[in-house]
């Protein structure tokens, strides 16, 4: 293993997710959302150790479910899916748990689209479903995503984020 990579590979090992973990948002179609409390409820003692955003309504109902303490933005519509995406272009954001309804048409679903695009352009961990879900909660159960806490810490340049400093 090169000297680089070495170093590299001690810093995702060794990284931090910070005071509150890692920030997760959990968004849900209205036809989703009852999926998406079940999930919650039942990965409550994973999700416990991050920092949890939601949309509106999707936050309330897991805030209710769970007694999570979770930060919420306006629902889809209004917006709140535009907010979370603020938040992955700042770099603000690592995973995103975002339960679609695939067959139902959304009136907004150009900010859906974007949403999707910048966790593939930020390199954000996206789930559109339960079995992707819940592959990505265990593997951050695991510490499997550590590595976002280095990612986090940098910009899309690879300099040293001043909101990080």
């Amino acid at each position: 293993m090169s000297m680089g990579w070495s170093i590299f590979w001690n810093s995702v090992q060794t990284a931090q997710t910070g005071e509150n973990g890692m920030k997760i948002a959990l968004i849900a179609h209205d036809q989703k959302k009852e999926e998406m409390v079940a999930f919650a409820t039942a990965y409550a003692p994973v999700l416990a150790n991050h920092e949890l955003y939601a949309t509106g309504t999707t936050g309330l109902r897991i805030q209710e479910a769970t007694g999570l303490p979770v930060h919420r933005f306006q629902s889809g519509p209004y917006g709140g899916d535009q907010e979370i995406g603020a938040m992955i272009a700042r770099n603000e954001m690592d995973l995103v748990i975002f339960f679609r309804d695939p067959l139902t048409a959304q009136p907004h679903e150009p900010d859906i689209s974007a949403l999707m695009r910048l966790c593939d352009v930020y390199a954000v961990p996206l789930a559109t479903n339960i079995g992707t879900a819940e592959l990505l909660i265990r593997a951050l159960e695991r510490g499997d995503l550590a590595w976002r806490s280095i990612v986090r810490g940098q910009t899309k340049g690879g300099e040293e984020s001043k909101t990080e400093r």
